[in-house]
């Protein structure tokens, strides 16, 4: 077959047969970005449970459209008529090609092991603390792994230009100053990568943990190499540097279990049957699926001048449970004082016979 392309490049002009191996090659690239990686795709949506075959397909579609062409052409370079110079030049382009391709084929890889991770270890049971744990190493792992990648592609691009390789030697002797100059340049951002380390293995916060921080509920959305991003309860996003929480004191309301209290204080009239109160808290919790029926306390925690203060604990699975679950006791027990005894809410005594103590006082002097 190379003995009939050789011929046949002979008959042609060189800028015709240059033509046709570059439409050859792109013509590949097209087959396999219209026919063949969309059928694949059908294949592996197919699928409703996580396959290999789809995770290769998803990660590697796009690449493979460009990588394989790409392969077809340097293949075909050698029997190409260019001259001197733009075969350098285009063997050089190839060369760069290639070597970003095997970047992103790469990081695709550290991709396609992330998501068989995040298949062994599903974040989205109930009980998915040592899931969440590994996921956070994952994804540190993997985002600092990308960013070697990425070094390592521009310092071999670089290098593999001649004129780089003698600024490269020429720089050498500056080299303990440069890097004294780059850390001081760059402490804060060191520091940042630290902690991520820190952070990635100590572990203080997690993907998915429950936060309260800087006064804001949210959930931990992202663990980057110098930040994280927290997704506050009404869908904004607090990006916060990633030491502040080596730093500063932070709650975490999932840090070795997701189950939680709930509490809700009703204020009340002295008058009020505490025993009956008890006894509606029991029959709410029993009927509510939210309630995971280990913890049922109903206790008077305080009196103060005018009001009797109530103090109503449950617990749940997690914290979004049991804020829902306060809201509903909440709202039921009211309705049930205001209901059965509404001379019992909080109200203010005017005792007349004071009043008519005094008017007497008064009439007296004068």
């Amino acid at each position: 077959m190379t003995t009939n392309l050789a011929q046949l490049s002979l008959k042609m002009p060189s800028w015709a047969w240059n033509l046709f191996v570059i439409l050859f090659s792109i013509l590949i690239g097209i087959v396999l970005i219209s026919i063949l990686i969309p059928f694949l795709r059908k294949q592996a949506n197919n699928l409703t449970t996580y396959s290999p075959l789809r995770s290769i397909i998803k990660h590697f579609s796009k690449i493979s459209a460009v990588f394989i062409p790409l392969l077809v052409f340097a293949s075909l370079l050698p029997i190409t008529r260019f001259n001197k110079e733009t075969f350098i030049v285009v063997d050089k382009i190839i060369e760069i090609s290639f070597i970003l391709c095997f970047a992103i084929i790469f990081i695709r890889v550290l991709r396609l092991v992330e998501d068989y991770f995040y298949h062994k270890f599903d974040i989205t049971k109930e009980n998915n603390l040592r899931e969440r744990k590994i996921r956070t190493q994952i994804v540190f792992i993997r985002k600092l792994l990308i960013t070697i990648i990425v070094i390592f592609t521009v310092a071999i691009i670089l290098l593999s230009f001649e004129n780089m390789r003698k600024i490269g030697t020429g720089l050498l002797t500056g080299v303990g100053i440069g890097g004294v100059i780059i850390g001081f340049a760059a402490q804060k951002s060191l520091g940042n990568l630290l902690a991520g380390f820190q952070i990635a293995f100590t572990q203080p916060i997690r993907m998915d943990d429950v936060l309260v921080v800087e006064g804001e509920w949210g959930k931990v959305e992202e663990i980057n190499l110098t930040y994280v991003v927290v997704a506050i309860w009404d869908k904004r996003r607090l990006v916060l540097p990633i030491n502040y929480f080596i730093e500063k004191p932070f709650q975490n309301w999932t840090r070795t279990t997701a189950e939680i209290l709930g509490t809700v204080f009703i204020y009340t009239d002295f008058s009020i049957p505490v025993e009956k109160l008890r006894e509606k808290l029991t029959s709410l919790l029993k009927s509510n699926s939210l309630w995971d029926g280990q913890v049922n306390v109903l206790q008077v925690t305080d009196l103060k001048e005018r009001t009797m203060e109530i103090r109503c604990l449950m617990s749940c699975k997690n914290s979004g449970q049991a804020f829902d679950l306060r809201c509903y006791i909440r709202e039921e027990m009211i309705q049930y004082i205001k209901n059965e005894f509404p001379e019992s809410l909080a109200q203010t005594r005017v005792s007349i016979s004071s009043y008519e103590e005094l008017y007497k006082r008064a009439e007296i002097k004068a």
